[in-house]
C-alpha cells in the first residue's frame, strides 16, 4: 500500500509540532514496509513519537488505528529495528 493511499490517525488537539513528530513516526513505519529505512532514523521518530504519545495505551490504539489504515504495524516496526543490528530495517509481509 502507498502512503498516499491512507491518512494517518491524528489528534486534533495536537500542536503542529506534535503533528510533524508523530507523522514522522507513522512515514518512517511504512518506508519501513514499502522500501526498507534506515535503522536509526526509524528508533529517533519513535522517540519523538513518544514525547507526543507518552501512554501506551494511547501508542496502542494509535497503532491499531494506523494498521487498520495501513496495513503497517508500528509494534512490528520497533520491534525489528530493536531486535536488529542491521542500518537498513525492511519489513516483509
Amino acid at each position: 500500500m502507498s502512503k498516499e493511499n491512507f491518512s494517518y490517525p491524528l489528534d486534533p488537539s495536537w500542536s503542529t509540532a506534535d503533528i510533524v513528530a508523530v507523522t514522522g513516526l507513522f512515514s518512517a513505519v511504512a518506508d519501513a514496509y514499502e522500501t526498507g529505512v534506515d535503522r536509526e532514523h526509524l528508533l529517533t521518530s519513535y522517540k519523538a513519537f513518544k514525547e507526543v504519545v507518552p501512554m501506551k495505551f494511547e501508542e496502542k490504539q494509535l497503532d491499531k488505528d494506523f494498521e487498520a489504515e495501513s496495513g503497517y504495524s508500528i509494534y512490528r516496526a520497533i520491534k525489528a529495528a530493536r531486535d536488529s543490528a542491521r542500518k537498513q530495517i525492511k519489513i516483509q509481509n
